[in-house]
């Protein structure tokens, strides 16, 4: 399967989409005329991509969570709760996994078994069995525009009734929802899929209707050092851009360290932007998305906002354009509503006392050249790679190892680089493996490590990876021994 970077011709768009739309019943109930003229009615509030450039435009940071459940009344009624008590500036629909892996029949039966048991017997919201009708009553009953979240490596029907569902957002990519979500799917196959999504949103651009589009930043959420996630938000977007999409949020998951943190998302911005330009999309508004800290949770309620409001200190210091918000629960499992809108109050209260206050230092400039220089050897690479071709490129940089997510399940990633924290708890590079770092970088991450492992009277090994990994939920930064 030969991939490349080049605009699907109406005609193959076409042709996928006539097997698309049959992969499930509700797939009859999509006109794309039609839904493009119900988009058009919706009120200005309702609108993502409106929302996010007048919030960039201000430098402000709106919150949003995360949140689903299996059926439509109580996915309103939760949402509702969370727009009115939690004050979301932003609301998702995230999608239960059955639904993430195709198989709607089984997703069928979590909504029988929801309506039997009279509790969400699924972890999250099935909308392609919901179907088009379904979105738009939730998209309806809301005050807020509504993003669809969800892991899914192939989203095309599900992209086809979200959008015709009204949704103006919708998150993932070809990379960014393979790699860190499955074992054995093709990364050939999972770019292929989301052109077509991306293409979709393209179709809705240029009849007048901007849906956002966001791929996933935090990646395994699991030590990821920034030029790795960057590399990958930076191809997604060039990906989408070559599809027609023009409004696309580039997303980073908190590592801990204040300063790197900020750093991240004010690069991640300036690289996509620079990118973007540089291979001729010049219309395209790019926004950035800080998510909270995505591994594990201390279980006491005090300690996780702790947690939380440090986030909140991040996305606001760094005037990310949102940040997806965090539970007190997170330790525990699915969290309750009261517990979700907790945590976007304390979120909103963090980010408004800090919405004036900016960070300068020279650690912050330092970090982010170091940031910029590895992102760019990483995509520069894949470039070469593709000889000139990113989405071939893409491909090649995985087999060779140049781009390398810690942790990730999928076969297809190389899982030789290694990070861990220097001794102010920033993700450094153990090992960088094949990841195409400058001599100058190289010396610079063993060096921050060194002075790690020294402090701590014990070699730099694989031991500082683990501690490193179980740190925060035991309430710590850096995983001392």
């Amino acid at each position: 399967m030969e991939i490349q970077n080049k605009r699907m011709s109406d005609d193959e768009f076409n042709a996928i989409r006539a097997q698309v739309l049959t992969q499930w019943p509700t797939g009859k109930e999509v006109d794309l005329q039609e839904s493009i003229d119900f988009h058009k009615k919706l009120p200005k509030n309702k609108i993502f991509s409106l929302k996010l450039k007048e919030a960039k435009d201000k430098r402000i940071t709106l919150v949003q969570p995360r949140a689903g459940v299996a059926l439509i009344k109580e996915h309103i009624e939760l949402l509702t709760y969370l727009q009115d008590k939690g004050g979301a500036d932003l609301l998702p629909t995230t999608i239960d996994s059955y639904t993430r892996q195709n198989r709607y029949e089984e997703a069928e039966n979590g909504i029988s078994e929801s309506i039997k048991s009279g509790k969400s017997m699924l972890n999250g919201f099935p909308a392609v069995n919901h179907g088009v009708n379904g979105c738009r009553q939730i998209i309806e009953s809301l005050n807020v525009p509504v993003q669809m979240r969800h892991g899914t490596p192939d989203a095309r029907l599900l992209a086809e009734i979200g959008f015709a569902g009204g949704f103006t957002s919708y998150e993932g990519g070809g990379i960014s929802y393979n790699i860190p979500y499955a074992k054995s799917v093709l990364l050939e196959k999972t770019i292929l899929d989301w052109q077509y999504c991306d293409r979709l949103a393209g179709v809705y651009e240029e009849a007048g209707i901007s849906i956002n589009r966001e791929p996933f930043g935090p990646l395994t959420g699991t030590l990821v050092p920034p030029c790795i996630s960057h590399a990958v938000a930076i191809i997604e977007s060039l990906l989408a851009a070559e599809q027609g999409v023009k409004n696309i949020t580039v997303g980073y998951g908190q590592c801990g360290n204040l300063v790197q943190d900020v750093a991240a998302i004010g690069t991640l911005e300036e690289l996509t932007e620079e990118y973007l330009h540089k291979y001729g999309y010049n219309d395209v508004v790019v926004t950035t998305v800080l998510h909270q800290w995505m591994g594990g949770f201390p279980q006491d309620e005090a300690k996780a906002f702790g947690v939380i409001s440090w986030g909140s200190s991040v996305a606001a210091l760094s005037k990310a354009t949102k940040v997806i918000v965090k539970t007190p629960h997170e330790a525990m499992g699915v969290p309750t509503m009261e517990a979700n809108a907790q945590g976007l109050r304390c979120t909103k209260q963090v980010i408004s006392m800090l919405g004036d206050q900016t960070l300068t230092a020279a650690g912050l400039e330092q970090e982010k050249r170091i940031i910029s220089e590895e992102t760019r050897c990483i995509v520069d690479k894949c470039f070469e790679l593709g000889s000139g071709d990113i989405a071939l490129g893409a491909v090649r940089a995985f087999q060779a190892g140049v781009i390398d997510v810690p942790f990730a399940p999928s076969r297809y990633n190389a899982g030789k680089m290694l990070p861990a924290r220097d001794n102010n708890g920033a993700i450094r590079i153990l090992n960088a493996g094949a990841v195409p770092l400058s001599k100058e970088l190289l010396d610079f991450n063993k060096d921050m490590i060194e002075e790690r492992a020294k402090f701590e009277k014990r070699k730099a090994s694989f031991q500082m990876v683990i501690d490193d990994v179980y740190a925060i939920s035991k309430g710590r930064l850096v995983g001392r021994p």
